[in-house]
């Protein structure tokens, strides 16, 4: 079951679509939720999920919250909530994600890291550190 799919997101909910014949070049920055159809290459960062369809082409950095990958993507993924890779995924890169799927055929070369992001992690770091001062104090 894909996490994004047409189902269960309307058109208003998709704030950016590029579309087959579109090529877009450069650092992309939003808010709202993307889809690519067509080809990017740069940086995609956006605070919504992001679907990168069958026939797309990215070369680019991708961060978002939810990703579905059907396409090809040569570069590093961060998805700050999950990752899902289609059976015709191609991923050249690095993935970060805190849950990850990945169908049968789909292709991936790069590390993958899961679990907390460097964020949580110091905040987890920073909260260990105020625990041992108390305890030092409590002594």
């Amino acid at each position: 079951m894909a996490i994004f799919n047409k189902e269960e997101h309307s058109s208003q909910e998709i704030e950016t679509i590029i579309g087959p014949s579109v090529s877009v070049e450069g650092n992309f920055v939003g808010s709202g939720d993307v889809v690519i159809e067509g080809s990017i290459s740069g940086t995609l960062k956006t605070e919504g999920s992001v679907r990168i369809g069958k026939d797309a082409k990215v070369k680019a950095e991708v961060k978002g919250s939810r990703i579905f990958v059907a396409g090809e993507v040569k570069g590093n993924i961060q998805a700050t909530s999950s990752l899902e890779l289609s059976a015709s995924a191609r991923v050249f890169g690095n993935i970060q994600t805190k849950n990850l799927s990945i169908e049968s055929g789909a292709s991936f070369q790069g590390k993958s890291v899961m679990g907390s992001s460097e964020e949580d992690k110091e905040k987890n770091h920073s909260s260990k550190q105020k625990n041992v001062q108390a305890i030092k104090e409590v002594k």
